[in-house]
């Protein structure tokens, strides 16, 4: 253990040395404590004194009979003579709530064979990267009841065929670090180096991101680098002092309720680092998605209250370091804020995000499509206003779980009119999000036009799809998101200037909207009307064209539209290009 890189902030390996390691005949057990006055391991019913190693501020001790799969914790001692028991910090394994003890497990207990994928995969700004968001707990269940969940190992086979067949190439896990209450969704933890029981043990989570690699899926985990549970067994005054938060409320308590990480100390800074590295590192994570970073920007994520300066050192030396240790992986940022250099390098003054969400365009496309037809015409503009501040970051595209809970309603429920008429506008709304540059994600259940609000203690509503207006729905969202993985038009150049361009902008009283999307030799052309009206002989300039095949029209009838397969609906001119488009549909060209 370097002391020296833990204090001042610079380990990623902590917990190599840090919690609970197995030896050939015994458990090793160490744990950092600086503010204690004692501390005692608490195992198979006995009380076993910890010494003081290294410097003094460390605890260690070595049982020669523990075995993996038992469980312990640590008394740690007050300066006032109290104690309280926690489980390890820096743990692989925790009982499953509402138990809290750690649990022994082996830090090296799979052989990955997933090779081919280590070697090629990479940041995906020249590829496709369709995201699709699950909760393990609630994307299928084997009953309604609450410990009712698959292992991680036993979802490998359902996941890869849906995932594939549904034509997502990446999926994205909510936080699956150990924490004690489902509702917290995984945001609130107590054991941010254990893979959370509810589902099994880190060996199966490692079978699953094997056998998801094999299969040419990315797996990107949700981390949480902002704050952590009150729960007195967790990190909440660890050592009797406050070890890992700030010590007065006005900026240790998060709006959330739980406590924030004092990012200015150096321990803290390597705990979490480490802990990052731990899931890309050993488990083969392929990239983190970093929650709530705009409350490590700023004060609280307050913006009036300035930036945090020590928080954001924090993230740009992670950053930077977790690019260096684990090539090709994805760093992407939930951030809100309009702080510039998000996704720049550290080299150039910026975060070393690779991505980050655009809540901007989530927030102002689902409002267009929640408006009646006729309040579009006046906000016509709300669509193209993303390009106006696009090329400022690179941006990922979200209809995430934050969009279908709370009262918020699901994406299909958004959609303005009666229940009919919200399939073809929640048709186009996609087709219009894979146009736009910048990559994708989106929720489980939204490409199956589920109703009712995401729950975590409930699986997805996988009958709905017996209803043909569903089904059809499903069909569809499968067929555009292969468009989209096919047609290097679509992402190769998301974040070049030549890649977009509006071909036409200013239709507001029709609402008719042309995008031209294109890399190297290959264009194709969006046409989207979304107006309530039928719009006849419509025509775009188009310089060049010469030949016009139609890729997929939202309005066909094998995806619950009005307009035959076989129907001609669109005439190539000379540089022109003229259709007729049904309301609320969407139009993908190739064109030569």
């Amino acid at each position: 253990m370097n002391t020296y890189e833990f204090y001042t902030g610079k380990s990623f390996y902590a917990y190599e040395w840090l919690g609970a390691h197995k030896e050939e005949e015994g458990v090793v057990f160490r744990t950092y404590a600086p503010g204690a006055k004692g501390v005692v391991l608490l195992w198979n019913c006995q009380n076993i004194e910890m010494h003081r190693v290294l410097d003094g501020n460390f605890y260690e001790v070595y049982v020669s009979d523990a075995k993996l799969g038992e469980c312990y914790e640590y008394r740690i001692y007050g300066q006032d003579g109290g104690y309280t028991d926690h489980c390890d910090p820096y743990g692989f394994g925790m009982q499953i709530r509402p138990e809290h003890k750690s649990v022994i497990r082996k830090l090296y207990d799979y052989h990955f064979r997933d090779e081919i994928w280590m070697q090629k995969r990479s940041d995906c700004k020249e590829k496709p990267l369709n995201i699709y968001e699950l909760h393990l707990g609630s994307w299928r269940k084997k009953a309604e009841g609450n410990m009712d969940f698959y292992r991680y190992d036993e979802l490998a086979e359902p996941l890869i065929k849906y995932v594939k067949e549904s034509g997502y190439n990446y999926v994205e896990l909510m936080p699956i670090s150990e924490h004690p209450c489902d509702e917290s969704w995984g945001y609130q933890n107590t054991g941010f180096f254990a893979p959370t029981s509810r589902y099994g043990t880190g060996k199966e989570l490692k079978m699953l991101i094997d056998r998801l690699h094999q299969n040419d899926i990315g797996v990107i985990l949700d981390f949480v680098p902002v704050h952590f549970a009150i729960d007195d067994y967790g990190l909440a005054r660890y050592d009797g002092s406050t070890l890992y938060e700030y010590p007065h409320s006005d900026v240790g308590v998060s709006e959330w309720g739980s406590c924030n990480f004092m990012h200015s100390r150096g321990e803290v800074r390597s705990f979490l680092q480490s802990a990052a590295n731990y899931w890309l590192k050993e488990f083969h994570f392929d990239g983190l998605r970093m929650d709530a970073i705009s409350r490590i920007i700023h004060w609280q994520g307050d913006e009036k209250r300035g930036v945090n300066g020590n928080a954001v050192d924090f993230i740009k030396a992670m950053n930077r370091e977790l690019k260096v240790i684990n090539p090709g992986c994805i760093l992407v940022a939930e951030d809100s804020s309009n702080y510039p250099g998000v996704t720049k390098e550290v080299s150039h003054g910026g975060l070393g995000f690779d991505y980050k969400w655009d809540m901007g365009w989530m927030h102002d496309t689902l409002e267009y499509f929640q408006m009646a037809p006729c309040l579009r015409v006046p906000n016509y503009h709300k669509i193209t206003f993303s390009m106006m501040y696009f090329r400022n970051e690179s941006y990922l595209l979200p209809f995430s779980h934050d969009e279908v809970v709370h009262g918020k309603a699901t994406i299909l429920q958004k959609m303005n009119g009666q229940y009919e008429d919200k399939f073809p506008q929640a048709r186009a709304l996609y087709t219009y999000m894979m146009v736009h540059p910048g990559k994708k994600l989106n929720f489980m259940g939204n490409e199956i036009g589920q109703l009712r609000e995401w729950d975590e203690k409930r699986e997805q509503d996988w009958e709905i799809r017996k209803y043909p207006i569903h089904d059809s729905f499903y069909y569809y969202m499968k067929n555009l998101n292969h468009i989209y993985l096919d047609y290097p038009a679509l992402y190769g150049w998301d974040y070049k200037e030549e890649g977009f361009r509006w071909l036409d902008c200013s239709q507001e009283e029709r609402r008719i909207y042309t995008i031209l999307r294109q890399c190297e030799e290959q264009k194709i052309i969006a046409i989207f009307n979304f107006s309530d009206l039928f719009q006849e002989n419509y025509e775009v300039r188009v310089e060049g064209v010469k030949e016009a095949k139609i890729l997929l029209y939202s309005d066909w009838e094998c995806y619950n539209g009005r307009t035959p397969v076989d129907s001609k609906i669109l005439w190539l001119g000379h540089d022109r290009i003229r259709c007729s488009l049904q309301p609320f549909s969407a139009l993908l060209v190739d064109v030569k």
